[in-house]
């Protein structure tokens, strides 16, 4: 028996966001093949070891190579662009940064991959960049839950980029 979606609640009219993030994992910035282990990206320092980037001590033979994440930075490239627009946001723009630089930190403890390219202002919104879509839905549902209003999320195939749009 093949079940009907629901027509009433408003969920079942859009796609669900991890189907969506999980098409990154073609990502043009991921690995093709395993790296030398350990392998110490000269930018940030990262390390990969275990088949994962982390934090750590590698030895000063270690292979280098840029990591994921630097590489994005440098080709201007992100994976999640946040937007944040409304009167509230401009009012708040330094509180909403740190918000948004907190969630980094959090995030890049664990997560080497998972940073804040770039903050700018553009024509009255205030948009990051990050070399990860899960950041990027992150910090756009930190904004939710201090701030609560309009949270919006759109995946590009075609860019391979998660747009997070908050508005108050």
């Amino acid at each position: 028996m093949r079940r009907k979606r629901s027509t009433t609640h408003p969920a079942a009219s859009q796609p669900r966001l991890d189907r969506m993030l999980q098409s990154q994992e073609s990502d043009t910035y991921g690995l093709r093949r395993k790296l030398p282990e350990p392998t110490r990206c000269p930018t940030c320092g990262a390390v990969y070891r275990d088949g994962r980037w982390t934090w750590g001590f590698a030895p000063s033979d270690a292979h280098r190579t840029a990591c994921p994440a630097c590489r994005r930075s440098a080709d201007d490239y992100p994976a999640g662009i946040v937007s944040v627009s409304g009167d509230f946001a401009l009012q708040h723009a330094d509180e909403i940064r740190n918000l948004a630089r907190h969630v980094e930190e959090r995030e890049k403890k664990e997560h080497p991959l998972k940073r804040i390219m770039s903050i700018r202002e553009e024509e009255g919104v205030l948009v990051f960049t990050t070399t990860n879509a899960r950041l990027a839905r992150g910090i756009g549902e930190a904004f939710e839950h201090a701030y609560h209003g309009d949270l919006e999320y759109t995946f590009s195939e075609a860019e391979n980029v998660l747009r997070v749009t908050w508005k108050r």
